[in-house]
This record gives C-alpha cells, structure tokens and sequence, in this order.
C-alpha cells in the first residue's frame, strides 16, 4: 500500500514538474515573439520618418538585438525542443531576425534618405543577399562561426545614419557588404564557446555602453542626414566605437585565413 502511494505520489511530482517546464517553454517562445513585437513599433516609428522617431526605431532595434542575444539560452536551459517538440522556435527566431536585422534597417536607410537619389534599388542587394544567408543550411558552422556577412544590417543602418556619410558611399556598404554574404568566410559568434568569443562579448559589452551614449546624444530634429548626424563629442565617440566593427571584421578575417591555410596543409 505504501509502495502504491509513493508511486502515485512521484507520478503527481513529475506531470506537475511537466506542467511548470510547459509553461516555461511556451514563456520562452513568447519572449522570443517580444522581438515581433518590437518591430512592429520599429516599422511605425520608421513610417513616422522624423529623426527622433529615428532613434526610438535604433533603440528598438538594439532591444530587439538584447532578446535575440538571450532567447536562446533561456531556451536551452529549460530545453524547449524536448518539452515542445511540435513548435519550432528557431523557425519563430529567423522570422523575427529577418525583420530586426534586415528588413526594417533597410527600410530606414530608405526612408532616411541616406541613399542618393534614383538609387533606391540597390537595397535589393543587401535584401535578397540577406535571404539567402538567412536560407542557408550551414549558414553556422560545426566550429562555432557565421559563414559569410551574418547580415548585421542594424549596425550597418545606424553607422550609416549616424556618421556623415555621403550618398554614394552608403551605396558601396551596402553592395560589398551584400556580397560577403556569399563569401564562405568564418565571423565570430560571440554567443558561442571559447577565449576569443569570452574576449568578443566584454569588448562587445563596452561597444554597447558607447553606442547607448551616442543613441541618447542623438540629434531628434534636422531635416538632411548630416543635421541628423552625430556631432561633437558624440561624433567622437562614434569614431571610437569603430573599433569594435575593425575587430570583429579583423579577426574574423585571420580566422578564415587560418582556416584556409590549415585546410590546404
């Protein structure tokens, strides 16, 4: 009889310990939903194409890029695949990103008016390269690395924004960064294991801290994207957040080097 009840009892621990992690894991899949959530104000704020509606979108956009970077390891740890087998959270995740990373900075770069005129379409090229990193069955390698520009096109839109950077240079980013894309280079992965990964997240931290200066600084009125730009001491501390782009860019690219000349040794 004791044994019955010890039995019944541990069966009402685990379908109640089923329960709770049901629920955790479907919290995760909404936490993740925030990020939807979050663009559509981004989209509204970029509709509203005024430069303080500009920087709300950036701030956004960088809170969206915070849910992005700790969304998965809520999901690992209450493991969301096993509890949830029938919905896919990294399909919900590549949508959301699509939108974040992609479409809505381009939309900005549109609406900004960054681009020189009657040179809209070359948005395409960063579009459509985009969709193909984001198709890509390998596009994260066995070793912990991107393969190819892992569209980042959020960064992209603010230092175009925010630096005064003429028409036709805008233009010449957004073409040869589009193209990296197809260029089976390793980038770093900072959410993943290892040294330099630990080393990319606390430089990545700092970068995050200058950037959020220079988001609050940011102009909210001027009608040309120069009057919109950065200027004065923020404009410095533009110039010094660069370092972290030149890192991440460099030493992704040693990576790749390093890679090929192991790989033909």
């Amino acid at each position: 009889m004791t044994a019955v009840i010890q039995s019944n009892t541990s069966d009402l621990d685990r379908s109640e310990w089923f329960t709770v992690r049901w629920f955790l894991a479907w919290g995760v899949h909404l936490y993740t939903a925030m990020g939807l959530v979050l663009s559509a104000g981004i989209a509204i704020l970029i509709v509203q194409g005024d430069a303080g509606s500009f920087r709300a979108a950036f701030a956004l956009m960088a809170l969206a890029t915070f849910v992005d970077a700790t969304d998965g390891t809520l999901a690992r740890k209450v493991n969301v695949k096993r509890v949830l087998p029938g919905f896919d959270g990294r399909r919900l995740d590549d949508i959301t990103d699509f939108l974040t990373y992609t479409f809505l900075p381009l939309f900005l770069i549109w609406r900004a008016g960054l681009l020189p005129v009657g040179h809209e379409a070359w948005l395409l090229v960063p579009l459509l390269a985009s969709a193909y990193g984001f198709c890509q069955v390998n596009v994260k390698t066995v070793d912990g690395y991107f393969l190819g520009f892992p569209s980042l096109w959020n960064i992209v839109a603010f230092y175009l924004y925010a630096l005064p950077v003429t028409g036709g240079w805008c233009v010449v980013w957004l073409v040869v960064l589009g193209l990296l894309t197809f260029v089976p280079s390793r980038y770093l992965y900072p959410s993943q294991p290892g040294l330099l990964n630990r080393v990319s997240n606390v430089l990545g931290g700092v970068w995050a801290i200058l950037i959020s200066c220079v988001l609050w600084q940011m102009p909210v009125v001027g009608h040309t994207p120069l009057e919109r730009a950065a200027s004065g001491s923020t404009f410095t501390l533009m110039l010094i957040s660069l370092a972290y782009p030149v890192y991440y860019f460099g030493a992704s690219w040693l990576i790749t080097i390093r890679h090929v000349l192991k790989r033909d040794t």
